[in-house]
């Protein structure tokens, strides 16, 4: 008996079934293989960013009344800085907490210069608060307390700001109108006390004047006309009284004289 040969069929494979996924493969390759260097570039230039350009100094302009070691400590930046790596705006943001600076722009100079240019904030009184003295800017700003026992020459308020907010505006502008008289240079203590609007009171040089509320320009003009004819007659005086309309009050020390 003849022995029966089994052949087993080849199998045909499709080249439409292979060809399908390795298409798909090839499409995805060309997208992430691009995307793999570029990243791969970016870390090594940040990588390159970090170490090329370190931050060799900082320099600042525009400061009169805050060091640059004060500045520098505003700034928040630590000592291994890298100039193209720093956030302008964090710098920005970290020394605008300060109540001296009014504005602040930022710039880097390469190789390793930081330039930062700073508008202060200008001290305009001082504010007597129960024997605590505060520089304040011509907005009633607090700007820093006093720790050490030397004042500066300017007009003291005293007064509670925090209490008294209307007060001590008006108080603000009373200085305002003192300075533009030219009465800083021509006394040597000004002291405005800011207790009650109608009972605004100036003490220049020891002597009372009581100024009241509004039209302080007005109300300088004939204190400065009356203190001429004041040191030409010798008179000692308690107080001057300018809150009345188109009269002043001058009380002697004995009696009382109204012009």
């Amino acid at each position: 008996m003849k022995s029966v040969k089994r052949f087993r069929k080849n199998t045909v494979v499709s080249k439409g079934s292979l060809s399908a996924p390795i298409l798909r493969l090839k499409q995805i390759a060309k997208v992430v293989l691009p995307l793999l260097i570029l990243l791969g570039l970016a870390s090594a230039g940040y990588a390159v960013l970090r170490t090329a350009f370190p931050l060799g100094q900082i320099r600042f302009a525009g400061n009169q009344h805050l060091s640059d070691d004060d500045l520098r400590a505003l700034t928040g930046l630590g000592e291994k800085e890298n100039l193209a790596t720093l956030s302008s705006g964090s710098v920005f943001r970290s020394m605008s907490t300060s109540p001296w600076i009014r504005s602040v722009s930022v710039r880097k100079e390469f190789p390793n210069t930081l330039q930062v240019f700073v508008n202060e904030a200008e001290p305009f009184a001082l504010l007597d608060m129960g024997g605590r003295y505060f520089i304040v800017d011509n907005k009633g700003k607090l700007l820093e307390e006093l720790k050490d026992s030397s004042i500066p020459f300017l007009p003291v308020i005293v007064g509670n700001p925090f209490e008294k907010k209307d007060v001590f505006a008006e108080a603000i502008n009373l200085v305002r109108a003192i300075k533009e008289a030219g009465l800083i240079a021509r006394k040597d203590r000004i002291e405005v006390i800011a207790h009650k609007q109608q009972e605004m009171t100036v003490n220049l040089d020891g002597v009372v004047v009581k100024v009241g509320t509004g039209d302080y320009h007005e109300k300088l003009v004939r204190l400065l006309e009356l203190e001429e004819e004041i040191k030409s007659r010798r008179i000692p005086v308690d107080y001057i009284d300018l809150r009345f309309a188109n009269r002043v009050v001058v009380k002697p020390v004995n009696e009382v004289v109204r012009r």
